[in-house]
């Protein structure tokens, strides 16, 4: 059975939203973030001491955006994902990987150093420049959300849980107020997803209060 250690809200939740949108089974481990802190004893699964962690019989892997993209292909028959030789492919994994490398990378800063650090660690420049850093980046969604209800291949697919997540930590941290209408409505339409629901109610909020 395919294993997945998880903290509510992290980048973990795409792994988990893939794996209710497949309908698999799976055994989930939740764990306090941050994990390393919370559960020493996740270390000897993932010396990295991140999630996500899924295994799956011998495989074992730690990216979000890449775990997506391979319950997509090698779990959901066709569901999720886009066919090598469809047209839209490269499409398809573009969106993936920028959905980390360009949406979520500039959301880790402004976490750091306006929630996570001491509050005389924090540097609310830093989180301001990385805020404005990472709407610039929106650019790209923004555009094919204005002629388009998905982000590719005309069908919900991973590449938008990749991205869908990417937006919702961006509402979870203050950032949302300020996405364009089309980006707003496409963000509450994935959140009202049977699939997003059952996986966004596993665990204890990221923030409290």
């Amino acid at each position: 059975m395919i294993e997945l250690w998880h903290c509510k809200d992290a980048r973990s939740l795409r792994a988990l939203w893939t794996l209710e949108e497949l309908g698999l089974a799976y055994r989930l481990h939740l764990l306090e973030f941050p994990p390393r802190v919370s559960d020493p004893a996740f270390l000897e699964v993932n010396p990295l001491g991140t999630v996500p962690y899924l295994r799956d019989g011998e495989t074992g892997m730690t990216e979000s955006s890449g775990i997506t993209h391979y319950l997509a292909r090698r779990h959901g028959a066709g569901t999720l994902a886009v066919a090598p030789d469809d047209p839209a492919y490269g499409d398809w994994l573009n969106w993936l990987y920028h959905s980390d490398a360009t949406l979520t990378f500039p959301q880790t800063l402004v976490l750091r150093y306006a929630r996570f650090e001491p509050r005389e660690r924090r540097q609310p420049q830093v989180a301001e420049d990385y805020t404005q850093w990472y709407l610039s980046r929106l650019k790209l969604v923004n555009a094919r959300l204005e002629t388009q209800d998905h982000l590719c291949a005309g069908r919900f697919t991973a590449a938008d849980i990749a991205v869908g997540y990417a937006l919702y930590l961006g509402d979870l941290i203050g950032i949302g107020a300020h996405y364009k209408p089309q980006t707003r409505a496409y963000l509450d339409r994935l959140m009202a997803r049977p699939g997003f629901q059952r996986a966004n109610a596993h665990g204890s909020p990221l923030f409290r209060g």
